[in-house]
C-alpha cells in the first residue's frame, strides 16, 4: 500500500491549503496548514482519505483521529471542528475527498445483492482502515487529472469502484442508509437539512419529528445517535458557525449578527460564542482577520 500512497501524494501535490478542485466531479484535495476557522464548519457527506500527516475531528463530545492508514465517511451534514497536523518527518498534511451523491450510491446499490440485517444506529461519522483495493481505485481516479479528456468517460466508473470498495468495508452500511429514503439516517437527514436552511427560525422538535416520521422520543434518540448532538445543540452550532463567517467577512457587528442568526439576546450570543470558540465575537473575528 505504501507505493499506492506515494503515487497518490505525487498526484495530489498541487493541492492548496483550501479545498482544491481537481477537474473531476465531486473530487477535491487539500494540503498544508489550514486556517483554524476553515476547519470549524458544517461538513457535508463525503469519503475522505488522508495521504500524509493526520487530522482530528471533534463532533459533539466525540473526537476522531485518522492518518494515512485510515479513511472516514461522513453520511450527514455535521458541524465539526477539525485540526490538521504534519507527519512526524515534517511532510505537510495532504488529503483527498469524494463528495457523496445519494443518487449515485442508489444506482450502484441497485446492481448489488441486498445485504441481510437491519439498520445500524450509529454516528453519521466513522473511521476505518484503508485497503489496497480502495487505494488502487483512488490512484486511477487521480491519474485522470493529467488526462482531462478521459474524465467524462472514466471518472463515473472509478467513482462507482470507490463507492463499491467502501460498501464492502466496515462503513458500507453508512452509504446504504444515505441512499435509502426509508432508512432512519435518511429521515434524520431531512430534519438536518431543514435546520441548516432555517437555522435562524425557532426550532420545534415535534415538527422535526413529524418530518422524520418518528415519535418525538425516537427522533431525539436517533438524532443524537447520528449527530452526537441534540436538535437544539445542532441548531446552535450552525448558528454560531454562520455568525463567525459573517463576522470574519465584516458583514456587521456582533449585535446585528446575533439577531441575524436567530438570537434574541446579544449577551447570550456572546456567551455561547465565547464558549464555542474561546473568545468573544469581536475579538475572535479580529484575531482571525489578522
Amino acid at each position: 500500500m505504501e507505493a499506492q500512497l506515494t503515487e497518490l501524494r505525487q498526484l495530489a501535490a498541487k493541492a492548496e491549503s483550501r479545498p482544491t478542485e481537481t477537474g473531476i466531479p465531486r473530487v477535491a484535495m487539500v494540503q498544508g496548514e489550514i486556517p483554524q476557522h476553515k476547519l470549524a464548519s458544517v461538513y457535508e457527506p463525503m469519503i475522505n482519505l488522508i495521504l500524509a500527516g493526520s487530522k482530528t475531528m471533534a463532533i459533539g463530545d466525540m473526537t476522531f483521529r485518522y492518518d494515512p492508514a485510515t479513511y472516514f465517511v461522513m453520511s450527514v451534514d455535521l458541524p465539526a471542528v477539525g485540526s490538521v497536523h504534519p507527519s512526524t518527518d515534517g511532510e505537510p498534511y495532504l488529503a483527498i475527498s469524494l463528495s457523496l451523491e445519494p443518487a449515485t450510491v442508489a444506482n450502484l446499490l441497485a446492481d448489488l445483492p441486498r445485504p441481510s440485517g437491519g439498520e445500524i444506529y450509529s454516528p453519521g461519522f466513522a473511521v476505518a482502515p484503508v485497503t489496497s483495493e480502495l487505494l488502487d481505485a483512488w490512484v486511477r481516479m487521480l491519474r485522470l487529472m493529467d488526462r482531462p479528456n478521459e474524465i467524462a468517460a472514466l471518472a463515473p466508473a472509478y467513482e462507482r469502484e470507490i463507492l463499491f470498495r467502501v460498501l464492502q468495508g466496515p462503513l458500507g452500511w453508512m452509504l446504504r442508509d444515505i441512499a435509502t429514503p426509508d432508512a432512519t439516517i435518511s429521515r434524520i437527514g431531512v430534519a438536518i437539512q431543514w435546520i441548516r436552511e432555517n437555522f435562524a427560525k425557532p426550532l420545534r422538535v415535534d415538527a422535526l419529528a413529524d418530518m422524520a416520521a418518528l415519535s418525538v422520543s425516537a427522533f431525539h434518540r436517533h438524532f443524537k445517535a447520528v449527530t452526537a448532538l441534540s436538535p437544539l445543540q445542532y441548531q446552535k452550532h450552525v448558528r454560531l458557525l454562520h455568525a463567525r463567517s459573517l463576522l470574519i467577512g465584516g458583514e456587521g457587528n456582533a449585535t446585528s449578527i446575533a439577531f441575524h442568526v436567530g438570537y434574541e439576546s446579544p449577551n447570550q450570543f456572546s456567551r455561547e460564542y465565547a464558549r464555542q470558540f474561546g473568545l468573544p465575537p469581536s475579538r475572535d473575528a479580529a484575531r482571525l482577520r489578522a
